[in-house]
């Protein structure tokens, strides 16, 4: 294995002592969750019924390699507040400890994979056991843990969770995620940040699904992570060869295993003990005391001790997490065995290895499992070893560990102030609501966390920062304010600042916005996280946003400006299809208002919403075209906005026509309106604030005619049914057509879709509307096409 330059140095950090009584448990219980993990994922694959023939899969070789890992980090070094993201793959080995603890059920591990039972992957919101963060998408599990521990600094510094019950926020990672982007834009943001008590723990085994990792890598980790401010410490060898390279000849076998090749060390863990005498021999036995060595081992006993490396040592493991208390930022890099103690350790295709049944039963036998009793957590031990193990494990720290905390709602006015003008932008009136906000002393308001990717401005939340800060834990002055330079921006950085500056990575926006939204049930206290971004540019962290999705993570989404109507800047910057992913993002409630006083309503609801035990997180679409504001006869149209739409101009009873729009183009709506209401009398107008929830409405409807739960006939169905059933529509929106032309297939009616399918251009709002169909005059020819 190549050597790492800092395995000597840290060796020195971890002296310190661990009884033989703990470390005697901790092995016991290795060897326990090895098998419980590697026989629940046996049973969903070969014992129980397969009705689709399809492989049910698990990695028992990938939760082999870091059981030494978990076992000495839940049951030596976790303490009560701390938080893990654990590897995706090794989630059964996660299920395990809660099955021995009691906290998870024989019925879940047995239905694992299957309808109802314990999840693939670590998963907040579907799994049965306490999971911190869910996992999944290899990589943003890790990072998160960063922006967890900003957030629990953020709370800290505001008097909102005691310094007392901080914990550290710890990731568990396989070293293939370190191929993953996301993790050094990441590491770069929590080094501007000051991030502490944050631990990443790696599972060094130098294999990934397709091969074994690059050598000439090992050196650069230490390199860029200890650059960032982390303390890196390295466990290559457990006490075994620590202790075999203090004999005579010890630092000839030291020199190479830390020279042998990944892929070669991998082959020879694979072919077993005298695979590695013969190589040893040849290679360096000719070297002073080598041969008493190999003498001295049997093949089973120098199998043992060439892979006894340091994130298989639980001894060694425990003096590194107890070496490691202060709250600096810490990289364990583990090295293990892929596949450790299987049959197919080291083997370069084990990723996705599955046992067979004369393996399993092997390894059954070599534990002293009876047949029958292969689901006890405590079975082949004797009763007195059973007993003790039991109170160990009922002992343990973990016992005491925080699952997701109480928490108070946070009151929300009835209403939102509405920005006063005869025109406005919904981005310039997002930013007026916030400040008012701001202002006003409302309990809301110091709740509110904003973040941005280093939009901050350009998305109208500057007026928000100047009136509340930035967060810093350590005072940063405006050196442009002191030196009575004029600027808009008076931005001090301080504890009580309650904007969270961002650079320009979009992964870490939705991060950000994934820890902030966690808060409630992770540390206790309510925030209401807004985050700004392009609209264009959610596209490049839409994995990031999915995740937080997932995990039902609250906050607000503003993205703005968008679609074409952002016309000098080019295609680029002119979001197309952001419309249908806001549509098609679980989670995420899409809404595109035209009006300043939609906004204003909307914000109210999502703030209720990411409070609501079946809500969730809301995006807006937003614009920086001003437009003409309309006057309200009264507020019977609110309770439609928030539905998802309402008649700005109410159709004739059975009328033949009406236009369908949504957003910046409600003044080509509308015009289209005017010039065609004398030629088709009746003619509606309908403004769609959320295409997302008419056509989560509507779906919803039409899944409830097959099941006994049938319920109303969908919002949109109520407004379409003011139409004839004959009766065209002609849909417009700046962005995807396909986002609105679903409407026809409501109640049949005709559809004439505009909006935007390729990349825009600059120019100015009229040619570009023109070139692209989007103008009152492409509305008016899509109506005469349906009718003519």
């Amino acid at each position: 294995m190549t050597a790492n330059p800092t395995a000597q140095r840290d060796r020195k950090m971890t002296s310190s002592t661990i009884d033989a009584e703990t470390v005697a448990a901790l092995e016991a219980i290795d060897a326990r969750l090895r098998w419980l993990s590697a026989w629940t994922i046996h049973n969903a694959n070969h014992l129980r019924e397969s009705r689709d023939g399809l492989k049910v899969g698990g990695h028992q070789a990938s939760c082999a390699s870091m059981t030494a890992i978990m076992v000495t980090l839940y049951f030596h070094a976790l303490g009560p507040n701390d938080r893990v993201a654990v590897k995706p793959h090794a989630g059964p080995l996660l299920h395990a400890i809660h099955y021995m603890l009691g906290n998870q059920s024989l019925d879940q591990l047995q239905r694992f994979r299957g309808l109802g039972g314990m999840q693939s992957y670590p998963s907040r919101t579907k799994d049965k056991i306490p999971v911190d963060f869910s996992t999944g998408s290899v990589g943003l599990g890790v990072a998160i843990t960063a922006f967890a521990s900003l957030v629990q600094d953020y709370l800290i510094a505001h008097g909102q969770l005691a310094e007392a019950d901080a914990g550290r926020m710890i990731a568990l990672m396989g070293d293939a995620e370190l191929d993953e982007g996301n993790i050094y834009e990441c590491l770069i943001e929590a080094y501007k940040h000051d991030v502490r008590n944050c631990w990443w723990i790696i599972d060094y085994n130098r294999q990934s699904l397709d091969a074994t990792t690059a050598d000439r890598m090992f050196r650069r980790f230490d390199d860029i992570f200890e650059t960032c401010g982390w303390r890196v410490v390295t466990l290559k060898h457990g006490r075994l060869q620590r202790e075999t390279f203090r004999r005579r000849g010890g630092s000839a076998l030291e020199r190479w295993i830390d020279n042998c090749p990944n892929a070669e060390y991998a082959a020879l863990t694979y072919q077993g003990g005298a695979a590695w005498r013969t190589r040893l021999a040849a290679d360096i036995g000719d070297k002073p005391g080598i041969a008493d060595i190999l003498a001295s081992f049997d093949d089973e006993g120098l199998h043992q001790l060439m892979t006894n490396l340091g994130g298989h040592c639980v001894e060694t493991l425990a003096q590194a997490f107890d070496g490691a208390k202060d709250d600096r930022p810490t990289l364990f890099i583990a090295y293990t065995i892929k596949g450790y103690g299987l049959p197919f350790a080291g083997h370069k295709d084990n990723h996705a290895g599955l046992m067979n049944p004369g393996q399993i039963a092997q390894l059954r036998a070599s534990l002293s499992i009876a047949e029958g009793a292969e689901w006890e957590p405590y079975a082949g031990l004797g009763d007195n070893a059973a007993s003790a193990l039991r109170a160990f494990v009922e002992a343990s720290p973990l016992k005491q560990k925080v699952a997701d905390r109480a928490f108070d709602p946070v009151p929300v006015p009835d209403r939102l102030p509405v920005p006063e003008g005869a025109e406005q932008s919904t981005q310039a009136a997002f930013g007026r609501i916030l400040l008012d906000l701001a202002k006003s002393g409302h309990p809301l308001a110091d709740r509110i966390v904003t973040t941005s990717p280093d939009v901050t401005v350009s998305t109208n939340l500057g007026a928000f920062v100047n009136q509340r800060g930035l967060f810093r834990r350590q005072d940063l002055a405006d050196v442009f304010h002191l030196a009575k330079i004029p600027s808009a921006q008076r931005w001090a950085g301080h504890k009580a600042g309650q904007h969270i500056e961002l650079g320009i990575a979009e992964h870490n926006l939705f991060l950000m916005l994934a820890a902030l939204g966690l808060s409630a049930p992770l540390f206790g206290t309510r925030l209401m996280p807004i985050g700004t971004v392009y609209d264009p540019f959610i596209a490049r962290g839409l994995d990031a946003l999915n995740y937080a999705c997932y995990q039902d993570a609250r906050f607000l989404l503003v993205a703005t400006p968008s679609g074409l109507t952002l016309a000098p800047e080019g295609g680029a910057h002119q979001s197309i299809n952001t419309p249908l992913i806001g549509m098609g993002q679980p989670g995420l409630t899409y809404y595109e208002p035209a009006f300043a006083d939609e906004l204003a309503l909307i914000m109210r609801d999502a703030f209720a919403r990411m409070q609501a035990p079946d809500g969730g997180s809301t995006y807006l679409r937003l614009s920086t075209r001003s437009i003409a504001q309309v006057d309200r006869e009264d507020d019977r149209w609110q309770e439609g906005a928030l539905k998802g739409g309402y008649w700005l101009k109410a159709p004739a009873p059975g009328a033949e026509a009406a236009i369908v729009y949504a957003g910046a183009l409600a003044p080509e709506a509308l015009a289209a309106w005017e010039a065609l209401k004398d030629d088709m009398p009746g003619l509606g107008l309908l403004a769609v604030t959320s295409p997302d929830l008419l056509h989560r409405g509507w779906s919803a409807a039409r899944a409830a005619r097959w099941t006994a739960e049938r319920g109303a006939e969908s919002h949109v169905a109520r407004l379409l049914g003011s139409l004839s059933p004959t009766a065209g529509l002609i849909t417009v929106i700046d962005g995807s057509p396909s986002a609105l032309s679903w409407l026809g297939g409501v109640r049949g009616q005709r559809v004439s879709p505009l909006g935007t399918d390729r990349f825009g251009q600059t120019g100015d709002l009229p040619d570009l509307y023109r070139t692209y169909r989007l103008d009152a005059d492409a509305i008016v020819e899509a109506a005469a096409e349906l009718f003519l």
